[in-house]
C-alpha cells in the first residue's frame, strides 16, 4: 500500500507548510484598514428616571 509510506508525504506537507507561513502572513500583515478605529470615551451617562405619562 503505498499511501502508508510517509516519506514523499511528509516532505509534501513540510514544504506546503512552509510556503504558507512565508507567503500568507505578510500579506494579512501588510492590509491596511480604510478607516482607522478611534477611541470612544469609557465614560458611560447616568440614565435619568423614566416618564410614565399614564402614572
Amino acid at each position: 500500500m503505498p499511501q502508508l509510506n510517509p516519506s514523499p508525504w511528509f516532505i509534501i506537507l513540510t514544504f506546503s507548510w512552509l510556503v504558507l507561513l512565508t507567503v500568507i502572513p505578510p500579506k494579512v500583515l501588510g492590509h491596511t484598514f480604510p478607516n482607522e478605529p478611534t477611541t470612544q470615551n469609557t465614560h458611560k451617562p447616568k440614565p435619568g428616571s423614566w416618564y410614565w405619562p399614564w402614572y
